[in-house]
């Protein structure tokens, strides 16, 4: 941020340096106008990031790859935007589902388990897909419904390959004989939300919302 002092220190000797004198008033009520205008053109560069763009200037960066917002937040809309260009330079293979899963959520690769089903050797299909493994955590903090992105699984596999199944794995487990004590893995406290592991999910399809995908 500039100040009337940082300007009037720019001026020459030939002018009076005083933040009192009339050119130190003139450039008191200039700084004001610059700094705004320095942060506009600061939010500008920011925005260009789909992390932090918002609103309608989200819905241009969609615009610009094909993907359209429909009743999603600026927060599930990111998701969609970043798996939408994952997409585009998809070849359908299970690396590629990978990537554009561990983009849209925010995941290691090492995260992310998919199983080809035609090898499954208890309930083998083919062409069908199933989602072993994924963080419950991650896409809770994304805030996309598991619908919405088994939406986004299915448009990235390709055409003609469904998408049986989605485990969601948690934290939870229980410990072993001797006993033994993990805060991170066990029961949790009512004193201490923080404390306690997580359970997991299996997809169900539903009736929610869906996506312009």
């Amino acid at each position: 941020m500039i100040s009337p002092v940082d300007l009037i220190k720019k001026l020459t000797d030939v002018f009076t340096k005083n933040p009192n004198s009339n050119i130190g008033k003139l450039f008191t009520i200039v700084a004001g106008p610059i700094n705004d205008l320095e942060t506009t053109f600061k939010t500008i560069e920011e925005w260009r990031d789909i992390d932090t763009a918002k609103g309608t200037t989200l819905d241009l960066i969609g615009g610009n790859v094909g993907q359209l917002r429909g009743v999603a937040t600026d927060e599930i809309y990111r998701i969609m935007i970043k798996s939408k260009i994952a997409r585009n330079l998809s070849k359908g293979d299970v690396n590629t589902i990978i990537r554009v899963i561990a983009l849209a959520v925010g995941a290691d690769y090492s995260e992310i388990k998919i199983q080809q089903k035609f090898s499954d050797p208890l309930d083998p299909e083919p062409a069908a897909l199933s989602l072993m493994r994924l963080p419950l955590d991650k896409l809770d903090e994304s805030g996309i419904e598991l619908s919405q992105f088994v939406q986004i699984i299915q448009k990235t596999v390709a055409a003609g390959v469904s998408v049986q199944s989605i485990e969601l794995a948690g934290t939870f487990e229980f410990g072993s004989l001797p006993e033994e004590a993990d805060p991170e893995r066990g029961w949790g406290s009512l004193d201490d939300s923080v404390i306690g592991g997580k359970l997991g999910a299996v997809y169900e399809p539903g009736k929610n919302t869906d996506l312009p995908i």
